[in-house]
């Protein structure tokens, strides 16, 4: 291993952990959300379809308090890593500087977006039903 794939070993790890956060978040939406928005746009029908086609969706559904539990526990571990992360030296090199700084900022928003999804995951799954 080079002296680059060893100064950016940490950084794609760090990628690797909000894609998969990122993977976990959309899991929920497609468990939870997906349905809870194709009832209330009347395309119940559809959803049965989906079911059908895809009848792990209930599984997910049965046991939705430990797959947001998974996801939100994935989403704390990723913040985590990526805060250490934030303080890691790039290399002096500027080329492999700016893809530092690039795959920093990629992972932070990765994150981001799956912060964002499973909140609106969470709030399909456990917070409008209470309201209907």
């Amino acid at each position: 291993m080079n002296e680059v794939e060893v100064a950016q070993a940490p950084l794609r790890r760090n990628l690797g952990v909000a894609a998969v956060t990122l993977l976990a978040s959309g899991g929920n939406l497609i468990c939870c959300a997906l349905p809870a928005v194709m009832v209330a746009l009347g395309a119940g029908a559809a959803l049965a379809g989906l079911v059908t086609a895809v009848p792990q969706l209930i599984w997910l559904s049965e046991h939705k308090a430990a797959v947001f539990g998974v996801a939100f526990g994935m989403l704390a571990l990723a913040g985590a890593i990526l805060w250490h992360a934030r303080t890691l030296p790039c290399p002096a090199d500027p080329a492999l500087a700016a893809a530092c700084t690039r795959l920093r900022r990629v992972s932070w928003g990765l994150w981001a977006i799956a912060l964002l999804c499973t909140t609106v995951g969470a709030l399909f799954a456990f917070v409008l039903p209470r309201w209907v």
